[in-house]
């Protein structure tokens, strides 16, 4: 074993050596391949850049002739009011009760974070003595108490409107009255 590689070991190595020489020229044009076939591919647009051009681009206004013309202007009109409500919750409603039900129950009935409970004369007495504007004020800041109580903004739902929630708050305090 001490001496000159024999006839079959020396053309083993040069056999091997042409062989990891090739697989490495193959990996690296395999990798050149793939860069390519991927700076082809288009690359994702941000959402926020989309809406931005779409928004830049919309029309502003549309040209309305004769009955046909009017009955499309009312459609418009219609889809508009449509899309205008569906941006205050629960369809615009400004019923207490029925947000109540759909959204301060979760708090209001278990006393989570504390909060009064629908109808405890006794937690809603301090609360009713400051006054229904400070109630509905707080409701719609958010309010932290002294004593750790906290209420979010709008009950965590900021897509009601002062209405809504200045009804919400007159109609929680009318069931402790």
């Amino acid at each position: 074993m001490s001496g000159t590689p024999s006839k079959s070991d020396k053309s083993f190595l040069q056999q091997f050596s042409l062989l990891t020489t090739g697989l490495s020229v193959l990996t690296v044009l395999l990798m050149f391949l793939a860069y390519w076939i991927y700076s082809g591919i288009p690359k994702e647009a941000d959402p926020t850049q989309v809406q931005a051009k779409n928004d830049r681009i919309a029309a502003v206004g549309g040209v309305y002739a004769g009955d046909t013309g009017r009955a499309a202007m009312q459609a418009a009109q219609e889809a508009a009011a449509k899309a205008a409500a569906a941006q205050v919750a629960y369809g615009g409603t400004t019923d207490g009760k029925t947000i109540y039900d759909n959204l301060c129950h979760s708090c209001h009935t278990a006393g989570v974070a504390g909060a009064p409970k629908l109808g405890d004369k006794a937690a809603w007495a301090a609360r009713v003595a400051e006054g229904i504007p400070t109630l509905i004020k707080h409701a719609i800041e958010g309010y932290k108490g002294p004593d750790g109580n906290m209420m979010p903004a709008k009950g965590g739902n900021p897509s009601l409107n002062e209405e809504q929630v200045g009804n919400t708050v007159k109609w929680m305090v009318s069931q402790v009255k």
